[in-house]
């Protein structure tokens, strides 16, 4: 039996924290071993605990959710701790420098259990999910407000990663994407893996900017 994921959850409100920690707990192979009030306190307790996944609330009184993402998961940390982001606001402007900053994920407070569930778990696998249903609207508004910085990799994409960066840009999972494609889940994460090289990102979450910024985003 594999051990448990272990989870810290930072948020500033207690029925959250308690609500995403009952969510959490009541899941066979997740344990919450943490909860921190605010950004500071999340920071230290990641660095203490190691956790396997972090769950921060996007807006916190000391440090908020991007900079404590930055310090534990950004470009230049050692040994990144997989951050999942959550937010009551599926425009916030915040989170666009979350996922810059290293997050993994990303879902409203309303996702339901089953979402939060499967965001920790991809976060541990070294996946990423964003809520499918406003992976677009995010990225069309912050595309809206931001100058397109990106360029085209330097070697290009096959047809197939073409495809799959399309549906990465949807929110498909790498199970969806397999079954849209008629491809296994193996190729899907071989795809990947030679996207992140080419495009020069860290993980899916980048892929899917890139997608938009370069206006290859699935409509």
């Amino acid at each position: 039996m594999q051990p448990a994921l272990r989870v810290v959850v930072a948020d500033d409100q207690d029925l959250v924290r308690t609500g995403l920690r009952m969510i959490l707990d009541a899941h066979d192979g997740i344990e919450v071993v943490g909860e921190a009030v605010d950004g500071r306190d999340a920071v230290e307790m990641a660095r203490r605990l190691r956790p396997d996944v972090c769950l921060f609330d996007i807006r916190m009184p000391r440090l908020d959710g991007i900079e404590a993402t930055r310090l534990i998961s950004g470009p230049d940390v050692a040994e990144p701790i997989p951050v999942v982001v959550i937010t009551t606001f599926d425009l916030d402007e915040y989170v666009h420098g979350a996922l810059r900053a290293g997050a993994r994920g990303f879902l409203l407070k309303d996702a339901g259990p089953e979402m939060l569930v499967q965001a920790i778990r991809a976060a541990a696998a070294g996946d990423a999910l964003i809520a499918p249903s406003i992976t677009a609207r995010l990225l069309e508004h912050f595309a809206s407000a931001t100058p397109v910085t990106s360029t085209e990799p330097r070697f290009p994409l096959t047809q197939r990663e073409e495809e799959v960066v399309q549906r990465v840009s949807a929110g498909r999972t790498n199970a969806e994407i397999a079954d849209d494609l008629h491809i296994s889940l193996s190729t899907v994460k071989t795809h990947l893996a030679s996207l992140t090289t080419k495009l020069g990102v860290r993980n899916r979450v980048e892929i899917a900017m890139w997608a938009h910024d370069t206006g290859r985003a699935k409509r």
